[in-house]
């Protein structure tokens, strides 16, 4: 039997590991959303979880489970507080909606001296005071046919609330084998990339720190100043309208959406001077806040330029949806670290 040649003892081996990692791509691929979610997770609470094991006594299982529990309630508390919230908004909604149609506001007089604008206005007011109720069967009918993308939307919260279940679960190994899972992958970078590996891993850990201090941070304090503003023009159930202003801020730009919405239903209401004060809080205080604190929470904790982390922000969450928030800047970051290795290169 003739021996193997060379080329094929070394191509073989080599087809056989890439195999083997295609395949182990194909089935992890379900559960990457999750895994990168309890990756950030785990990472921005880590000095909680290392304090959590100092005090028990070096029990990492007690400790991960400890944290894991910890983390749950963090998690899920927020959310079904949120969730309630929304369900009690909803059931006022319909009484809302019949007392509009039924009664809807008077027309401003600035609003009806606009060419085009106050004419429609005041004929759609005519229309609601001739017969409201065909307005309130046509909602009726109007649910009636969406209501597939009612079902559709509870299933994929369904499902996002069964995803959030995996990834409390992620968290706990996380936390009890994250440290010799960091080892591990130095160790194999190092084999394959060299002490360069050390510079890849270091702009891993920077951009996320910019990402969690930079977005999340930011995102907080503006749903803080919008609730605020909120309250004080008057508006209904200002703490859950602070925190829908909260995930907004999460996406560069999206903050004008809600705080401009608001306005708009002041003026419908005929309140012209608190809808012009939530256009002026929001457009000079809670958007500047994006503008002032973001680049400074980024630039205290990263030297990865801020047009960077703002392209991987934008990119991620049009590439890889809501985790892309973390996973753009963080892709971006380690090209960032390679091309500055390669650009110091050439001054040698």
């Amino acid at each position: 039997m003739p021996a193997a040649s060379p080329i094929s003892r070394r191509l073989v081996p080599w087809l056989a590991l890439t195999g083997l990692i295609l395949l182990s791509f194909l089935v992890v691929t379900p559960f990457l959303s999750p895994l990168a979610w309890a990756g950030v997770l785990a990472y921005a609470s880590w000095p909680v979880a290392k304090w959590i094991r100092s005090q028990c006594g070096g029990r990492d299982t007690l400790a991960a489970a400890l944290t894991t529990i910890l983390m749950a309630f963090t998690i899920f508390v927020p959310l079904f507080w949120l969730g309630w919230l929304a369900q009690q908004e909803v059931s006022r909604i319909y009484p809302l909606f019949q007392e509009f149609v039924t009664a809807p506001p008077l027309v401003p007089d600035w609003l009806r001296r606009m060419p085009g604008l106050g004419d429609w206005l005041l004929q759609k007011r005519e229309l609601l005071l001739a017969d409201p109720q065909s307005v309130i069967v046509a909602g009726k009918l109007w649910l009636k046919a969406h209501s597939s993308q009612a079902a559709f939307l509870v299933g994929g919260l369904g499902r996002n609330l069964i995803k959030l279940v995996l990834v409390v679960l992620i968290l706990f190994f996380f936390y009890r084998d994250g440290t010799r899972i960091v080892l591990e992958l130095r160790h194999v970078l190092e084999r394959y990339l060299g002490s360069s590996a050390h510079g890849y891993l270091e702009a891993v850990a920077a951009t996320c720190r910019a990402v969690v201090y930079g977005v999340l941070l930011t995102a907080l304090v503006q749903g803080s100043l919008a609730g605020a503003g909120y309250w004080v023009a008057g508006l209904d159930s200002p703490v859950t309208l602070g925190a829908m202003t909260a995930l907004l801020a999460l996406v560069p730009f999206g903050t004008p959406l809600l705080w401009g919405g608001a306005g708009l239903w002041l003026l419908s209401l005929g309140k012209v001077g608190a809808a012009l004060g939530m256009w002026v809080w929001g457009a000079l205080v809670v958007s500047q806040a994006d503008n002032l604190l973001r680049p400074l929470f980024i630039s205290s904790v990263s030297a990865i330029p801020f047009l960077l982390v703002l392209f991987g922000v934008l990119g991620g969450i049009l590439a890889f949806g809501l985790v892309g928030l973390f996973v753009g800047p963080i892709v971006l970051a380690v090209a960032w670290a390679v091309w500055r290795e390669w650009a110091a290169h050439l001054d040698q």
